[in-house]
């Protein structure tokens, strides 16, 4: 399916602006990194990453995690939550493991919050190429951790917690759902927003959009090999969640894919893998998406209706 006018027009802009990331060293990572800080606070920005809801509240926490890095918390908390504990939701970032930030959740994160009651956390972790892997994945599961420590203290219930996360940050939130069953916690389920969970099959998506906007193959490739660094070749399920020994007993999944997507087949096929072990869960494609949609309200049309799917979802598990 063609892309709508304003996806079509982002692409072009973009295309004209940026090049596919072919090589990554610490400079030209800190300089994407401020790039993308720039993007998020410059003048207008809102018309294209959306307007955070208005009616919750947004705290910054500094957390020592476990291992010892210090993360960067949003907290998303409706207001008028006074009174019961709420459900919680730790949303993990996308970037390729190598740049991104919580702010640039801001929009999916503050009206999930707002519409759903629960209070969510979207932690910081440490990036590549200065922390490869698997610093992510450690980092992820510590936040998870920390979360079910202390979900009381932020208001909410400890017993009713899901995690959230796109495309490396979905990689994470697999991982921290495969992390919950083996520690025998119960999460309530997971929401894998074009999520990567294979890191060196190449299935179709891949080739059928090699040359995406936002994320094209050969950029999907050097964040991958940038994150694993001499690890490279390591099948280990915290770095590709689809080759766990098993799947059996994870929390319920809703799988969020984009048409215009490299990764795209990675949510069918983790759906397979999901369902082939009597795993719930439910896929929604959006033909007409690029990569990164849910971050992109103001360009993307479908991440109205990813918004409205993932609510839906979290209103049922938790």
């Amino acid at each position: 399916m063609s892309m709508p006018w304003q996806t079509r027009l982002f692409a072009a802009v973009l295309g004209r602006l940026s090049s596919p990331q072919e090589a990554v060293d610490d400079d030209a990572m800190i300089r994407t990194r401020a790039r993308r800080t720039r993007q998020l606070t410059m003048r207008g920005a809102q018309v294209i990453f959306g307007r955070p809801a208005t009616d919750v509240d947004v705290r910054e926490l500094e957390v020592e995690l476990a291992g010892g890095f210090v993360s960067t918390v949003l907290v998303h908390t409706p207001r008028g939550s006074a009174g019961a504990p709420r459900p919680v939701v730790l949303n993990l970032h996308g970037g390729g493991w190598c740049q991104g930030e919580p702010r640039q959740s801001a929009w999916v994160a503050s009206h999930v919050a707002s519409r759903t009651g629960a209070v969510v956390v979207s932690p910081s972790y440490r990036l590549a190429p200065e922390h490869r892997y698997p610093a992510a994945s450690d980092d992820a599961v510590a936040a998870l951790e920390w979360l079910l420590a202390h979900a009381s203290e932020l208001g909410g219930d400890p017993a009713r917690v899901a995690v959230m996360g796109d495309s490396a940050g979905g990689n994470l939130a697999a991982v921290c759902a495969l992390h919950a069953r083996d520690t025998g916690v119960e999460l309530r389920g997971q929401v894998l927003i074009y999520p990567a969970v294979e890191i060196y099959e190449r299935y179709p998506s891949e080739d059928a959009n090699a040359h995406a906007p936002v994320l094209t193959s050969r950029s999907m490739r050097t964040f991958s090999r940038t994150y694993l660094g001499d690890a490279y070749g390591i099948e280990d399920w915290q770095a590709s969640p689809i080759r766990a020994a098993s799947h059996t007993g994870l929390c319920p999944a809703l799988i969020l894919t984009a048409g215009h997507d490299p990764l795209r087949d990675h949510g069918e096929k983790y759906r397979e893998v999901l369902e082939a072990a009597g795993v719930k869960v439910q896929v929604v494609d959006y033909p007409e998406a690029i990569h990164g949609f849910i971050s992109l309200p103001g360009v993307v049309p479908a991440s109205k209706d990813a918004l409205d799917e993932i609510v839906a979802f979290l209103g049922v598990v938790l």
